[in-house]
């Protein structure tokens, strides 16, 4: 989910943020109560805003909110409005310029047939120019996000039944999307013919259960049951669970960074244990990079894994040499320059008697615009650091995601930019050593990638985009690829 207008990567941040995760329960009598702890496991998904809608037999019931699951649907005035035995919610994050109540989800409006909610994981690369279509014949749009385009093309369909409209309205769009759909009648869920984001099924004690990661079922004790299959959609109602496939089959392209960065260590994503991974990573980066050190330090908590089985492969000590504070949120108040110039102390500090006089490796799963790395590499080396190596548990980030990712445009990353020698001089590191993109694809498994027909979505590291970027043709991220292309 994103929104549809052009909306800057935050100036104050540099890390990459997954834009939403979705959750859906049909057949269980506190359905809004396992919803809710449901987005509370998948948080890491979205942090500034949630939503959840259900259904009691009679009528739809909608809770949308800014800020913490736990600080806004852990009320039990809350909980107790949102009555029935199925619903779905969603939790978000916006990028700049994107926030506010009106693109909160699930979305929900009164169709000709009944309620109708949608819920979505990813990004629709043709929603603006659906929209254009859409407003000419007539429909109204009440908020920014590319979303709100699903509803319309369901309300607007000629198709007779819900299933049949919701087919119609997804051959429509392009780009990710994993939805999570409720009627008064049935929950839906559908993955675009790629497979590009995550979506599960469950089962807790019968009732059928939607989610972005395996992490959300096992908050509430639910059996996984499988990964919904690319291009798939389920549909749910009180006789039981189908299976459809509205798409042409096509290969698979699931997003490779969901094994970087995305997904909760704890899930199980498309058969693949993500801690697991993530450890493998760190072991080919050291096979890849080697270097003379003393200690392999994580830059918490995204470079842990891989720091773990960097350490282990280069028979290193691993040490927490980085201490993250937890409790700091991106609303913290920063009263002045002086305390706003303190910058990542915030959130990380040095553990001084694990650095001082030693060769330190710091291990980070990416590096966005370089400036959050630069001020860690500075305070480690003035914890009395001996020499700071960097080593990072993916290839260099060159180019901008359209799949429901938030990222600067391409410009804006260091690595579209600068060698990776003139970006070790940039954030002062004694080296600096990236995993290759064959040695990210031997971590999940396969061989080496393929050029003719890559396995995964990889397109932020190499370019190669899996879908038609409709809406951002002759944009700056679209027309810098071709110059990109030629340094990979």
């Amino acid at each position: 989910m994103a929104d549809v207008h052009d909306t800057p990567f935050s100036s104050d941040d540099d890390r990459f943020h997954d834009e939403c995760g979705v959750f859906g329960i049909f057949g269980r009598q506190d359905a809004a109560a396992i919803v809710t702890l449901g987005l509370h496991a998948l948080q890491h998904r979205g942090q500034e805003a949630a939503g959840i809608v259900s259904f009691d037999g009679n009528q739809f019931h909608v809770e949308r909110h800014v800020g913490l699951i736990g600080d806004t649907f852990t009320k039990q005035a809350v909980i107790d409005s949102l009555k029935g035995s199925r619903a779905i919610g969603h939790t978000r994050y916006a990028t700049t310029g994107g926030a506010g109540v009106r693109n909160i989800q699930p979305f929900f409006a009164e169709l000709a047939d009944g309620g109708f909610a949608v819920a979505h994981n990813g990004n629709l690369t043709n929603a603006m120019t659906v929209q254009r279509t859409l407003q000419k014949q007539g429909a109204i749009f009440s908020s920014t996000s590319d979303t709100e385009t699903i509803l319309h093309l369901v309300a607007m369909s000629k198709e007779r039944d819900l299933n049949s409209r919701f087919i119609d309205a997804v051959r429509q769009i392009e780009g990710a999307f994993s939805l999570v759909a409720l009627s008064s009648k049935k929950m839906i869920g559908c993955r675009d013919p790629l497979g590009i984001r995550p979506l599960v099924l469950g089962d807790l004690d019968g009732a059928w259960i939607l989610a972005s990661e395996t992490c959300a079922l096992d908050i509430i004790g639910a059996r996984f049951v499988r990964d919904l299959k690319p291009g798939e959609m389920v549909v749910v109602t009180p006789k039981g669970i189908e299976s459809l496939f509205p798409f042409e089959p096509q290969k698979s392209r699931f997003c490779i960074f969901e094994y970087v960065y995305f997904s909760r260590p704890d899930s199980s994503v498309e058969g693949r244990n993500v801690y697991d991974v993530r450890k493998k990573i760190g072991i080919e980066l050291a096979r890849e990079n080697p270097v003379d050190a003393d200690i392999v330090v994580p830059v918490p908590d995204s470079g842990t894994p891989a720091a773990i089985g960097f350490a282990q492969a280069a028979g290193l000590p691993f040490e927490l040499g980085i201490i993250r504070n937890h409790y700091v949120g991106r609303t913290f108040i920063q009263p002045g320059d002086s305390i706003r110039h303190m910058g990542v102390k915030l959130k990380h500090n040095a553990n001084r008697s694990m650095i001082e006089g030693k060769r330190v490796v710091l291990v980070d799963d990416s590096i966005v615009r370089g400036t959050t790395s630069q001020k860690i590499v500075q305070m480690v080396r003035d914890a009395g650091a001996k020499e700071v190596h960097m080593r990072i548990a993916s290839p260099p980030t060159r180019s901008s995601c359209f799949y429901g990712v938030d990222t600067p445009e391409t410009a804006k990353l260091l690595a579209s930019r600068m060698s990776v020698k003139d970006m070790a001089d940039f954030i002062r590191v004694d080296s600096l050593g990236f995993l290759s993109i064959d040695g990210l694809y031997r971590a999940v498994g396969e061989a080496a990638r393929d050029n003719d027909q890559p396995q995964f979505c990889d397109a932020c590291f190499t370019t190669q985009y899996p879908t038609r970027l409709t809406d951002h043709e002759g944009a700056d991220n679209v027309r810098q690829l071709s110059v990109l292309a030629t340094r990979a």
